[in-house]
């Protein structure tokens, strides 16, 4: 088995990593990673359901996709992760062989009775410190988790709130749990590097089969940066690959109320309807044309708007209005 440290704390690098090294490596791997501030969201999750979008474009909190099925998780740099990547497929959803050496660390050195709780959380006194998620490619099987260690509880609690009746579709919804930190369960304190040492050590001395530490070449490096770039930090894997949904919100503005229904297909609007009680000297129906075939995001919806004279099909309402209740 290779033990790999990955000490980059670029989300979308680290998530490109793991693909990089179930489709390029042949050995089994044991990575420990962790990420800046982000939310990492299921392959079939509709991201924008699953995000405080006002929270995380005001905190510069990443969004991204990852490999694996399941809910969102929150990730910063009082979150570690871990990541096994193994040649047997028949261990895929065998979430108990990957989690017990994480159990087994928090058991047999810290003294905090942890257990895996359901069909893949890991619990402390029944709250969550880590959510775990499978992928299977060909004959490989990568299984990954988060451990919260000091994590920002309240930010974790903001970045994944969203008004539930916004969307309407097939994305998976992430279940919400009371979670804890392992770091307020210690009978001594120590540092996440302490915690990150101790846990590879664990794993190493406790696995069977011979390993060694395997640090990144400068091509392992560079294939990871392009992939990074061309998939993992993109709107299109990130948003655009989210399943169909249907948009719907509206507000009260000054000059009425608007409201905006939306039909949405990898991230495109497919069909726009809008709908209240505003006055216009124009068919709203250009607006709606007008934003039919753009991407659901705030600068493409920004700039179809300011195509228009909008104030000639909302009286008293402004672009910036309409884009309160576009996301």
């Amino acid at each position: 088995m290779l033990y790999i440290y990955n000490n980059s704390t670029d989300p979308y690098f680290n998530l490109a990593a793991e693909e990089y090294v179930l489709k390029n490596f042949t050995e089994d791997c044991f990575i420990l990673w962790r990420n800046s501030t982000a939310v990492i969201i299921g392959k079939n999750q509709n991201a924008l359901a699953e995000i405080n979008l006002d929270y995380v474009k005001e905190n510069n909190i990443h969004v991204v996709r990852r490999l694996s099925g399941g809910g969102a998780v929150f990730h910063d740099l009082g979150n570690v992760n871990f990541t096994f990547i193994t040649n047997d497929t028949d261990d895929f959803v065998n979430f108990s062989k990957f989690t017990s050496p994480i159990i087994g660390v928090l058991n047999d050195k810290l003294d905090i009775k942890a257990e895996l709780s359901g069909r893949n959380d890991l619990t402390i006194n029944d709250q969550k410190f880590s959510g775990n998620a499978q992928y299977n490619y060909k004959n490989r099987v990568l299984h990954h988790g988060t451990l919260l260690f000091a994590s920002s509880i309240t930010n974790i609690s903001d970045s994944l709130k969203v008004k539930p009746s916004k969307f309407e579709g097939k994305g998976v919804k992430s279940v919400k749990s009371r979670v804890t930190n392992i770091s307020s369960h210690l009978k001594s304190p120590i540092t996440i590097e302490d915690f990150i040492s101790l846990t590879m050590d664990y794993v190493k001395n406790n696995n069977s089969s011979e390993g060694k530490i395997y640090e990144f070449t400068k091509e392992d490096i560079s294939s990871i940066i392009k992939l990074r770039d061309e998939k993992y930090s993109t709107w299109e894997w990130n948003f655009g690959t989210s399943p169909k949904y249907n948009f719907i919100n509206e507000k009260r503005f000054k000059g009425g109320t608007v409201e905006l229904h939306f039909n949405v297909e990898k991230g495109i609007i497919k069909n726009c309807k809008i709908y209240g009680d505003f006055f216009s000297k124009k068919d709203v129906k250009d607006v709606e044309d007008a934003l039919i075939g753009v991407k659901h995001n705030y600068d493409s919806i920004h700039e179809s708007l300011k195509t228009l004279d909008i104030g000639k099909y909302f009286s008293n309402i402004t672009i910036e209005d309409i884009m309160e209740i576009a996301l």
